[in-house]
């Protein structure tokens, strides 16, 4: 039988392959793949808020890697792995670790020069994390969560509300979350800095 899967706008489709990963062969629907996900990232999230990490820790390929093994790794067996295919969307896959080192770098000047405020810092890091497309799934939901581990973890202060619903669903609220992705991505992060902290 396998997995099928029907996808609303901005999710990334996963190749055969990747659905291949999949640890739970009872899941069959897109219903049933939410539900086991939702559970694994809301463990994740109690990780987070347990823990302590310092910036020069959460900065790092390793912890950024971890994250989403905390997050999936219940679930999909490439959790915390880098892609092996390419998408529509993302960096070609040979480029993930180059970009992803770039990003760490930038994080870190912008944050040592304070060249943005630091809600701008924490969205700018995850805005371009999840541009990259490190992992085969999960980037955006990745992504957020980098984002509320920056700002709470290195800056001590309150996570994001991220438009305050569920991002997952096709919703008015991912469309406006949609659009502010799209007009970053044309250079202006402000509507999403503002999104973040709808």
């Amino acid at each position: 039988m396998g997995l099928k899967l029907e996808y609303i706008p901005g999710q990334t489709p996963l190749d055969e392959d990747e659905k291949e990963g999949l640890l739970l062969p009872t899941i069959g629907t897109r219903a049933d793949l939410d539900e086991f996900e939702q559970a694994n990232i809301e463990e994740a999230v109690g990780w987070t808020m347990t823990n302590r990490f310092p910036l020069q820790d959460i900065l790092t390929e390793n912890f950024i890697m971890l994250v989403h093994r905390k997050m999936f790794g219940k679930v999909w067996g490439w959790a915390g792995t880098k892609r092996r295919t390419n998408k529509n969307i993302g960096v070609d896959k040979f480029k993930i670790a180059v970009e992803l080192r770039k990003l760490i770098d930038d994080c870190m000047f912008w944050i040592d020069n304070q060249t943005y405020d630091q809600d701008e810092i924490a969205i700018r890091f995850s805005h371009r994390l999840v541009s990259i497309l490190i992992f085969p799934n999960g980037n955006g939901r990745h992504s957020r969560l980098m984002a509320d581990i920056l700002i709470s973890n290195g800056f001590g202060k309150t996570v994001f509300t991220w438009g305050g619903g569920d991002l997952s669903a096709q919703t008015d609220i991912r469309k406006k979350y949609l659009e502010s992705i799209y007009k970053a991505d044309a250079g202006n992060i402000s509507p999403l800095v503002e999104f973040a902290r709808s």
